[in-house]
């Protein structure tokens, strides 16, 4: 067995009633004119690249995945394309998945078929032997970029210089790099989940004054003030890119949310426009959302919640109603079309697909399989043994967390 690289739809649109524009192509890897594949990291892949329109291609998926049984074990996040999920094991959110890995000890193989974090995750939760697999590299995550290890150990200088560091507790997202995860554990703090950021908090607060939250702004703002009853004065936005993160230091001193300016490309689009403009449109629509969105979003909806609360609530929702999903349109395509009896339309008039996420496809997934077939480990994601156990440290505290135990994100 031998070892490649080692590493630290428009149908559904139009069923949604969205319309592709330039801007989407471009960051789904597309040219307006010419296609320069070689510009694109992740695009070269070792071998050959199947052809997106090979007639065969879900055969020969079918063929590498029935190869490899019980020894593959395939993840799919509920923002992966549907040609991907028809080939998942499980499908799920991001730390949902990587627990998921982790109860699966007889799989040589993870196939983690999401974004880089995830499968960093993955690798820190499963065994020693258990090898996960990105199917492309380039499938990583905005947000999880916006906050570099260099720019947070810059920050928490700042903190310790103010004499403020003893006093404040980092909390991490679950939508962070590895190395961030691990500040987090060195430092005594915890990581959270969509789900649970009101009881992460609560933890860091019994034993803090103050939270350095970790990458997302608006999931920490909205916790803060909406679960915990902060008001919005008691927060403010650490800049990484502005001297001493654009606060002064009798702000950082009142604070007590330090918020990362960080957030989803996806979810941080939309706006309280769009929630009027549909409640306008549709008479009668219920809006959810999920909690990365901005405040002036979450205050308008009717429903806010994570991923697996957005899947839940659709699915008990009744015959007939309406509904405006603000979140990946992936998964709102899919939600739509598992629910016909409901009218279920995306938030935005404009396709929100997360680009990296779609870098997945099924000839990376057909390609990543047959290379294990063949004997041959591609895109492999290993976390080196320091940062994976610090990183675990926080995962662990989240875990002990009342109501914990089976936290989804």
């Amino acid at each position: 067995m031998t070892v490649d690289a080692v590493v630290p739809a428009d149908t559904a649109a139009a069923r949604l009633g969205v319309a592709p524009s330039p801007l989407a192509q471009l960051l789904l890897g597309r040219t307006l004119g010419t296609a320069d594949l070689a510009s694109e990291r992740g695009v070269d892949c070792p071998g050959d690249l199947p052809s997106p329109s090979d007639p065969g291609l879900v055969e020969r998926a079918r063929r590498a995945r029935a190869a490899l049984g019980d020894r593959a074990f395939v993840l799919g996040h509920h923002y992966q394309r549907d040609e991907v999920i028809e080939f998942a094991d499980v499908t799920g959110d991001s730390f949902k998945l990587a627990q998921k890995a982790a109860a699966r000890p007889d799989a040589e193989f993870v196939l983690f078929c999401g974004v880089h974090f995830m499968a960093e995750s993955a690798d820190i939760l499963t065994g020693d032997h258990q090898q996960v697999v990105l199917p492309d590299l380039a499938a990583g995550c905005s947000m999880a970029d916006m906050a570099g290890l260099q720019q947070v150990e810059d920050a928490w200088a700042a903190f310790e210089a103010a004499g403020l560091a003893d006093s404040t507790v980092p909390v991490a997202y679950m939508n962070s790099t590895a190395a961030i995860k691990s500040f987090t554990g060195r430092h005594g703090g915890t990581i959270c989940t969509s789900s649970n950021a009101d009881r992460s908090l609560r933890w860091a607060f019994e034993r803090g004054e103050r939270v350095l939250f970790l990458p997302d702004q608006h999931l920490g703002r909205n916790t803060a003030v909406l679960q915990l009853g902060l008001e919005l004065d008691d927060c403010v936005v650490w800049n990484p890119h502005k001297p001493h993160g654009g606060v002064t230091p009798e702000q950082l001193r009142r604070a007590k949310m330090v918020l990362w300016r960080g957030h989803c490309s996806v979810h941080g689009r939309f706006s309280a426009a769009n929630v009027a403009d549909v409640r306008e449109r549709i008479p009668g629509v219920n809006v959810l959302v999920h909690p990365e969105c901005r405040h002036e979003v979450v205050t308008a909806a009717d429903s806010v919640g994570s991923t697996e609360h957005i899947i839940r609530t659709l699915e008990a929702a009744p015959p007939g109603s309406s509904w405006a999903v603000g979140t990946e349109l992936n998964l709102v395509s899919r939600l739509a079309a598992a629910h016909p009896d409901k009218s279920i339309v995306f938030l935005e008039r404009t396709v929100c697909y997360c680009s990296t996420m779609n870098r997945i496809d099924l000839p990376h997934l057909v390609w990543a399989m047959e290379s294990l077939v063949d004997g041959r480990v591609v895109n492999r994601i290993e976390v080196d043994p320091d940062t994976a156990h610090w990183a675990r440290v926080a995962l662990d505290r989240m875990l002990s967390l009342p109501g914990s135990g089976t936290t989804r994100g």
